[in-house]
């Protein structure tokens, strides 16, 4: 995993105060990280067009366009001119060493976008929208210098740069994993600015996941058996379908045994029981898939409110604020796993205030961090295109995932995957992460259509995941 921060302003005086650096060399180097990414990817005399805009971000691309000269065929448009001091200093640079300055935007193999990069907080003004709009309309390789222009930290983005890639400077910052932004960022790498990152970085609680973070329940010891794998009940409600699907994940991912509590007798695969009640041994609880009103009072205030077992709520849990006085329990491990729709529900009933989606959206962080405020001890996770995982003050941000999830029954297949590890003794937030990690790596394995992968795709997946690490 790596470090993610909501912006490098402070990191970047460190450097100036601790190191003696200056924004000239941390420039220098935010250019060369760029410069050998093209190097490495592009044959030498590959056109390559990049657009500077006024300030210190349009004076990175500036240098860029010094480094490469001679050995690319380089053309530096400056379409409002240049306003910083190193702006001014870079461009003086460029014009010595003969940078070709050209007044007109044409497609190259290569386009670099350096118009705004980081802090914006403003809707684009026309000019900028124009530009945009002309170099998203060609054909060639599109870089983002630090952050695409037109994204910002409050992921509205009526129009931005579609980077093929992002090289953002020094750290990751949480803008770029807005989901409002993820189609604009495209791939990132980040580059170091003179210092190693472990110096560079400070302290955070904040983190990326990569692939290499999965670690997966695999067995190991011979002398076992099923009672040391946990035993996942899982509440089979009005839509049973989605209860289903729940336990067959909750099977697939390690749990020693899966039980669908019903009311009346359903039709899951021979390896899953059912039981009109919370079987004794039970270890861990899914509840709010398919639910409804399929419960009585009585039997939930039984078998879930007056339980101290682990418990993953979803769905249609979080319609009901019986089940949400769950989260009042401070001696529990608890998950809760709802999509933005989902947790303006649950926090209206939590809190009293009525928010949109789109409000959800637009400040993902701050909300999934007001949230852990109130109730630090459980483990929310955020669906969305890129899953925010938190408890207590750490906050785990999943960007692995594809648009084949967008689909019906992929989020009861993360609460089995989710209830399986808490019956095995897995703490919430491991089991969070590690299931939504399991989740995104068994879609992207899936070989079929973008459109076509259907809930026991993934759990299929899920289950070929050790031969693949």
């Amino acid at each position: 995993m790596q470090k993610v921060f909501e912006n490098c302003y402070d990191l970047d005086k460190n450097c100036y105060e601790q190191y003696g650096l200056n924004e000239d060399i941390l420039m220098e180097h935010a250019a060369v990280g760029m410069a050998n990414y093209i190097r490495k990817h592009f044959t030498q005399n590959s056109s390559i067009l990049i657009v500077s805009g006024t300030g210190n971000n349009g004076a990175d691309g500036t240098v860029l366009a010094r480094q490469l000269h001679g050995a690319y065929e380089v053309r530096l448009h400056l379409p409002f001119g240049v306003k910083s001091e190193m702006a001014k200093i870079q461009l003086e640079r460029a014009k010595k060493l003969g940078v070709s300055i050209v007044n007109t935007l044409e497609d190259a193999d290569i386009i670099v976008d350096a118009l705004l990069g980081a802090g914006l907080n403003k809707l684009l003004h026309d000019e900028i929208i124009h530009i945009v709009q002309q170099l998203n309309s060609f054909n060639g390789y599109k870089i983002a210098c630090d952050i695409p222009t037109g994204v910002s930290s409050e992921g509205y983005m009526p129009i931005a740069f579609k980077a093929d890639m992002t090289v953002t400077m020094g750290v990751r910052k949480e803008a770029l994993y807005l989901d409002e932004n993820k189609d604009a960022v495209g791939e990132i790498v980040c580059v170091d600015l003179g210092v190693s990152s472990s110096m560079y970085e400070m302290s955070t609680q904040t983190y990326v996941l990569e692939e290499n973070d999965m670690k997966l329940p695999s067995r190991t010891k011979q002398n076992s058996h099923k009672g040391n794998f946990g035993h996942a009940a899982v509440f089979c409600g009005e839509k049973e379908g989605a209860g289903i699907i729940a336990g067959m994940a909750s099977a697939s991912f390690g749990a020693g045994l899966t039980t669908l509590v019903v009311h009346e007798k359903v039709s899951p695969p021979p390896y899953l029981m059912h039981s009109t009640v919370v079987p004794e041994n039970t270890t861990a609880l899914a509840i709010g898939m398919g639910l409804g009103g399929h419960f009585e009072s009585e039997f939930l205030e039984k078998y879930v409110l007056n339980s101290h077992l682990p418990i993953v709520l979803d769905a249609d849990a979080f319609l009901s604020s019986e089940l949400l006085s769950v989260l009042e329990q401070k001696d529990r491990e608890i998950v809760i796993t709802p999509h933005p729709k989902e947790f303006t529900i649950l926090w209206k009933i939590l809190t009293g205030e009525e928010l949109s989606v789109v409000e959800i959206q637009s400040r993902r962080f701050k909300m999934v961090r007001m949230f852990n405020a109130k109730y630090p001890h459980v483990t929310l996770l955020l669906k969305g295109a890129n899953t925010l995982i938190a408890q207590e003050e750490k906050l785990y941000i999943n960007p692995l995932g594809c648009a084949k999830l967008s689909k019906g029954g992929s989020g009861d297949v993360l609460s089995g995957l989710i209830v399986a590890l808490l019956a095995q003794g897995y703490t919430g937030l491991e089991s969070a992460v590690q299931a939504s990690l399991a989740l995104v790596m068994a879609a992207n394995n899936y070989s079929g259509a973008s459109y076509a992968m259907l809930p026991t795709d993934i759990i299929e997946g899920v289950g070929k995941l050790e031969e693949l690490i």
